[in-house]
């Protein structure tokens, strides 16, 4: 199995499969390289739908032209635990953040995300993020701000006074409530046109059936979280019990 990094050729041959439909593991086979490097070449690249292959090895040469001249990290940068490889999980969070980008976060919003959910103790300050990211305080302060007001996160002080930022385990559930609330709003407001426009018109009918589309959606993401929640979070503790 070859080594080392993708070739312009094997990014063309990457590109005519995605057009063809194949799998990624199918790819992967007929280039001879692990699934995981085509699915992280193709993530972090604009995804399966928007993949180019010479935009993403003019990509891939600015970024290793970028690392050569990057300035060292900063000392407030948590160092790897459990022996794991700083670059895998590097590029790891890359391809986190791709696909936080795809669902239509700003950039620097996926990789202050994707930085949280990778840290062991997920949280992290603000000078951590920028050091970790090497960005400027700024920049992360915007993402935070964002991502606080869509309940992503939250804000605590540690034994320091320090503010740290902070993902819950409960973080996509909350996400997820948050989403079919948005959805049921949606609904609420099809049927008041429903009024407006007349109950027996074309334009009236056509929203009282997005609004019970809606409402059946809606519904179905609230209960369906809640049951994941439920059956997913027990604590270690209930699980010995019970088996007691």
């Amino acid at each position: 199995m070859p080594g080392g990094r993708l070739t312009q050729q094997e990014r063309q041959q990457i590109a005519l499969g995605l057009a063809d439909g194949l799998a990624y593991a199918e790819i992967a086979r007929r280039l001879d390289r692990p699934t995981s490097t085509i699915t992280r070449e193709v993530m972090r690249n604009g995804g399966p739908t928007a993949y180019r292959a010479d935009l993403a090895h003019r990509a891939t040469e600015h970024r290793t032209h970028r690392r050569r001249r990057a300035a060292p990290r900063d000392p407030n940068t948590p160092p790897q635990a459990h022996g794991r490889d700083a670059e895998a999980v590097r590029e790891y969070e890359e391809v986190f953040a791709t696909v936080f980008m795809q669902s239509g976060l700003p950039k620097m919003t996926a990789l202050v995300l994707a930085s949280l959910y990778t840290t062991d103790a997920g949280s992290l300050s603000a000078s951590e993020l920028a050091g970790r990211l090497q960005v400027s305080p700024a920049s992360v302060s915007k993402a935070i701000t964002f991502l606080e007001s869509q309940g992503l996160i939250r804000r605590e002080r540690d034994e320091r006074r320090r503010e740290r930022y902070v993902v819950d385990d409960d973080v996509l559930y909350q996400s997820t409530m948050a989403s079919a609330r948005a959805t049921a709003h949606l609904g609420e407001v099809a049927r008041q046109g429903v009024g407006i426009l007349g109950p027996d018109t074309p334009a009236a009918a056509r929203l009282e059936n997005i609004a019970r589309f809606v409402d059946f959606v809606s519904e179905s993401i609230a209960r369906a979280a809640d049951q994941a929640r439920e059956i997913l979070h027990i604590k270690p503790e209930a699980t010995s019990d019970s088996t007691t």
